[in-house]
């Protein structure tokens, strides 16, 4: 028998036929799923406080004043998904999905661009639209408002 030693210990061939593959595609799953750390994707603690219980419409993202203008904060929608919130200009407001749109990892600020971790791709924080990379479209809009000096969905 070529696979099992009469000790019972496994060998070279065998592991690498059958849980090699098994093992990359583990690996390479969790480098793309968005949900290996590697970014933060929640929101912040002033942000949850905010969120409330309620959901949909009208739910708080960020204060307006923590979102920095020409950039972004990481937010999570009712559902729990990632956003980016962005302040193009002082008092103007935009919000996209963070899902980058090469491999699904979530997209984070990075200075004055929204980068994926994952591959590289760099997105404009106030369009959404790609800007190097594999990312083949710009990120998804999401429907925000202004409300009281907060930024809220729909």
């Amino acid at each position: 028998m070529d696979s099992i030693s009469t000790d019972g210990s496994v060998s070279r061939r065998t592991v690498l036929a059958t849980g090699g593959g098994v093992a990359l595609a583990a690996s390479t799953l969790a480098a793309c799923g968005g949900g290996d750390g590697t970014t933060p994707s929640g929101p912040s603690s002033s942000q949850s406080a905010m969120a409330g219980a309620g959901g949909g419409a009208g739910r708080v993202l960020a204060k307006v004043s923590d979102v920095p203008v020409g950039g972004a904060v990481s937010a999570t929608d009712a559902q729990g998904k990632p956003l980016i919130v962005s302040q193009p200009s002082a008092g103007s407001v935009v919000a996209f999905s963070a899902i980058c749109t090469h491999m699904g990892c979530t997209v984070a600020p990075d200075g004055k661009i929204l980068r994926c971790p994952c591959h590289g791709s760099t997105y404009d924080p106030a369009t959404g639209t790609n800007t190097g990379g594999p990312a083949p479209r710009p990120l998804s809009k999401v429907t925000v408002s202004v409300k009281d000096g907060n930024v809220v969905e729909g």
